[in-house]
């Protein structure tokens, strides 16, 4: 905006009381972003949302101790129900999220910080990661590892029509089938939820919950009744999911421990002990906060995990694992449009394997998505979007292809050689009856035991953080007291369903919050929406629109005045000729969600912020490309200025014309 457009226009103009004097909005284009902590966003507790939560707990329970049987039954029943009216809705929305991320990522946006323009990572890369192994793929790894594989190696897919089971044929399309329901096409759940709380959050200064994220399309939300209903259900998929995973963590460590001692059936006072040592342990991490407790045991069990699977790769068929690499791939890539399409008109024994499996497993990721989500925003504050959708999508595809590939491909290898690794007739025991047939087996299980239980503590303490903070309306740093509560909560409610029914009453829950994603796909749908809202006005987009087009401005005048010899910078001109010519820069809804938001002095990006970047000496910080800077002001020398030589970094003033 020149001189003369800098004021606001009447329908906009305001005046703002900032530190006893009245200043003008900034420019849309120069707002740096804001944080929630600097919002003056309050942090109360939500009593409506606690107690209704609570409450549901508690019911829950009772019906798992009381009636274990109706719970399955009702979770199946239902289940089934889902599968055959709503499997292409979980299948499309899978495909569509995997798209969005993409296009968030890699088109313009990848370029928006997660964060204030120059804010910086709070975390390193490497704990980062760490913190997003445990908390997002936890003790699946270790349970699906060696059995999921080998379960489709036995029983293919009904996509694979004619392949007989249990043949080397069948080996490829067995792990693609894992890649499908564990790798590229999953992870984009978690980075859609977790990055739209982390733009809302750390860039405009909103609270970080799944109902603030639907405040472009429907102003108030987190503060209304409709935010507190999809609130209360986050927290509900949240906590009994959870219970559902750390159950069957509960159930392997019990597994394991009878394998390495040779003790036998040890029942549920186990079961229960176990869960009780554990959820101190958990809430002790948990009430230690994100940065010590949960960063530390994360970054051991990184260390612990890397080299079970290195041993496996080592000792195992080392070969026929490395084979089995590249071709798994491959025989993803080939098969993933008929592992998509298999739907439930293909018959019951597509219904039955999508209610199993597929179906299965993008509504549990749904599901999953207000608790991974909330915990990976909660650490991927100050990355850009195109770093945020890099690692989030694909270095745990990563992971997931080697670790599924090694304990898979030997599992495979395994009962390719005549042995059986359910012997025992359980689920539970596939990884240590693997681990039994290499060397140092006992040491080995024992090892794989102790890395189950970090994943235990580290998924039950985040998601008891998780809980708490939408508990109190978003709080980065819940109370200890609400924290407790959840971490109780969790292990009571995992506790009594393995006394009451077991792996049974397991299931029953497990299918019923399958069951719950489907009304919860609809709000993640609405995420998206929102989302893409927010992003197309970010003041990073607006700036990059304005360089466009004075780029392009600029380079024909430039070659029309000057031919070959030219370069050119910023200058005032007609505000019909600008850059920003047909951009309402006035419009309120532009900048009123960071004026509204901000506490203190308004703050905007400057031209003379970007030059101190590229002073020499200065590293530039991640985000800021080059039509960002030119957009800023920045650029060297103006339109017709010759050139004897390269332009020095040093060199960010523009001469003055009338020296000339």
């Amino acid at each position: 905006m020149d001189e003369q457009s800098s004021k606001p226009k009447k329908p906009v103009k305001r005046a703002l009381k900032q530190a006893g004097e009245f200043v003008n909005p900034p420019h849309p284009g120069l707002i740096p972003g804001i944080g929630v902590e600097d919002a003056g966003v309050k942090f109360r507790t939500n009593y409506v949302v606690l107690f209704a939560a609570v409450a549901a707990t508690v019911a829950v329970i009772l019906w798992a101790f009381l009636w274990p049987e109706s719970l399955s039954t009702v979770g199946s029943a239902s289940l089934g129900w889902v599968t055959e009216n709503f499997a292409w809705l979980f299948g499309a929305l899978a495909v569509a999220i995997a798209i969005f991320m993409a296009v968030v990522g890699y088109s313009r946006t990848g370029g928006i910080r997660l964060g204030a323009d120059n804010e910086e990572p709070e975390f390193s890369t490497r704990s980062w990661i760490a913190m997003l192994f445990s908390a997002g793929l936890g003790i699946g790894l270790l349970f699906y590892g060696p059995l999921e594989p080998l379960t489709y190696f036995l029983e293919p897919a009904p996509s694979t029509t004619g392949l007989e089971g249990g043949t080397q044929e069948a080996a490829l399309p067995a792990m693609a089938q894992t890649f499908l329901h564990w790798g590229p096409i999953a992870w984009p759940f978690y980075a859609l939820v977790g990055g739209a709380i982390a733009y809302n959050a750390y860039r405009r200064g909103r609270a970080p919950l799944i109902s603030a994220l639907f405040e472009p399309v429907f102003p108030g939300a987190s503060r209304n009744a409709f935010g507190w209903i999809i609130d209360f259900f986050a927290i509900i998929v949240t906590l009994f999911g959870t219970a559902v995973s750390l159950g069957i963590g509960a159930m392997q460590i019990q597994s394991g421990f009878t394998f390495v001692t040779g003790i036998g059936d040890l029942g549920n006072m186990f079961l229960v002990g176990a869960i009780a040592v554990l959820a101190c342990l958990f809430i002790a991490s948990a009430v230690s906060g994100i940065k010590r407790g949960i960063r530390l045991l994360s970054n051991i069990n990184m260390v612990i995990a890397g080299l079970l699977g290195l041993f496996v790769l080592i000792a195992g068929p080392t070969i026929y694992i490395l084979n089995f690499m590249p071709a798994s791939m491959v025989a993803f890539v080939q098969d993933l449009g008929a592992m998509l399409s298999l739907n439930a008109n293909d018959g019951p024994q597509a219904v039955e394997f999508l209610g199993a499996w597929t179906t299965y497993y993008w509504a549990w990721w749904v599901s999953w998505t207000p608790f991974v989500g909330m915990f990976i925003a909660k650490i991927s504050r100050g990355r850009t979007l195109r770093e945020f959708v890099t690692v989030i999508v694909l270095v745990p595809s990563a992971i997931v292809v080697a670790w599924f590939v090694t304990f898979g491909a030997t599992s495979i290898w395994m009962t390719l050689q005549g042995e059986d690794l359910q012997a025992g007739g359980t689920s539970e025991e596939v990884l240590f009856q693997l681990l039994a047939r290499l060397p140092f087996g006992i040491i080995t299980s024992a090892i794989a035991i102790i890395s189950i239980i970090i994943f235990f503590v580290t998924s039950a303490d985040s998601a008891s953080i998780v809980m708490a903070s939408m508990s109190q309306a978003g709080k980065p740093e819940p109370s200890k007291l609400v924290t407790v509560l959840w971490g109780a909560l969790l292990a009571i409610i995992a506790a009594t369903l393995l006394v009451a029914g077991g792996q049974a009453t397991l299931g029953g829950l497990q299918q019923l919050m399958i069951v719950s994603a489907l009304p919860f796909s609809i709000v993640v749908i609405g995420i998206m929406i929102a989302w893409a809202k927010d992003l197309a006005t970010d003041p990073f987009i607006i700036r990059a629109r304005y360089a466009k087009a004075a780029i392009a401005q600029g380079v024909r005048m430039g070659i029309d005045e000057h031919g070959d010899d030219f370069v050119f910078g910023a200058s005032q001109v007609p505000e019909e000729q600008g850059a920003g010519a047909g951009f309402d820069s006035d419009d309120p809804a532009l900048t009123d969600w960071y004026i509204d938001a901000r506490t203190g002095p308004i703050d905007s990006v400057t031209s003379e912020d970007v030059r101190r970047t590229l002073e020499p000496g200065r590293i530039q910080p991640p985000g800021k490309n080059l039509p960002d800077r030119a957009a800023s002001g920045e650029a060297s020398m103006t339109v017709g200025e010759r050139v004897e030589g390269p332009l020095d970094k040093g060199d960010t003033e523009a001469p003055d014309p009338a020296e000339k």
